[in-house]
């Protein structure tokens, strides 16, 4: 990455960007969010498979109608994919975004090396 300021050039590498303090604090509070829904996510997806592979009849039960357990379960996995997007881009807006801001001002003023 390379930051020009007026009369001088300044580059500023990967290498520099990546040890600084603030990129650091970006990555652990990514971590802190992806982590624990990775996590929950994911076991409630293979939870889900168990359950189909395993369970067949209790999956089979009927819910409404001709509408059964598997389906409200297969049709959640879709509905919590959509609201761990919209959490995440929630979280990101408040607890992101105002750091990466910083991080590129300061990038862009040179004050990385």
């Amino acid at each position: 990455m390379t930051s020009v300021q007026p009369g001088r050039e300044r580059v500023v590498t990967y290498e520099a960007v990546q040890n600084s303090r603030e990129f650091r604090q970006l990555r652990r509070r990514f971590r802190r969010f992806a982590v624990p829904t990775v996590i929950g996510f994911l076991t409630w997806y293979f939870l889900y498979v168990a359950l189909a592979a395993f369970f067949p009849d209790l999956m089979g039960t009927p819910v409404l109608g001709r509408i059964n357990l598997g389906l409200c379960l297969g049709l959640g996995q879709f509905v919590s994919t959509f609201a761990v997007t919209a959490a995440y881009l929630r979280w990101s807006r408040v607890r992101l975004d105002p750091m990466v801001d910083r991080l590129r001002d300061r990038l862009e003023q040179g004050g990385l090396r």
